[in-house]
């Protein structure tokens, strides 16, 4: 089985969380039982995590060698320039070593995403702006160092594929059973 769930901003990668106080985590969106997350996405970003009952499959997935690309569309602080969106598709220099290529381009405008709860801090001093970001690795909060790294601060992460798997019309907190 593969499940296909749009994970809300705030919510935990797993099913409990023995923090106090304990945040939100997956066992409130009635996933099927058995199914376990394919891959993590950070407890601040949003969007599409695959959960699966299949620990062939989940490995399949989440192993770099098998360079399922993540696409993601990113909400930066500033205005990109070609020169900063060039670095990102050249790879970057990271603390724990150079990034893989990934493929990068500026967005026309926000897209079309559901309001984020709480929602991004709005300066009217900063500018902002959207970029598609696909990377083919996935080490800890890489997308946003790679962001940071070239002087793009993260505003706000949603993942909307992995691989052939899109986010589509899910919502936040909806799921449904999928193939790859």
């Amino acid at each position: 089985m593969l499940i296909a769930f749009n994970k809300p901003f705030n919510v935990l990668c797993q099913f409990t969380d023995r923090s106090e106080p304990a945040r939100r985590t997956l066992a409130e969106f009635g996933l099927p039982a058995q199914v376990y997350p394919a891959g993590r996405l950070d407890y601040d970003s949003e969007g599409l995590l695959l959960l699966t009952d299949d620990g062939q499959l989940a490995h399949r997935l989440t192993d770099p060698r098998h360079k399922q690309a993540k696409t993601y569309w990113v909400q930066v602080e500033g205005e990109p320039a070609e020169s900063q969106l060039a670095a990102l598709r050249e790879g970057i220099m990271l603390k724990d070593g150079p990034t893989r290529p990934a493929q990068a381009r500026l967005l026309e405008g926000p897209p079309g995403l559901w309001p984020r709860d709480p929602p991004v801090r709005y300066r009217k001093s900063v500018a902002d702006a959207w970029i598609e970001l696909a990377i083919s690795e996935g080490r800890n909060r890489q997308v946003r160092r790679m962001t940071a790294a070239v002087g793009l601060p993260t505003l706000r992460l949603v993942r909307v594929a992995i691989g052939n798997i899109r986010l589509d019309d899910l919502k936040p907190g909806q799921w449904r059973e999928t193939r790859l």
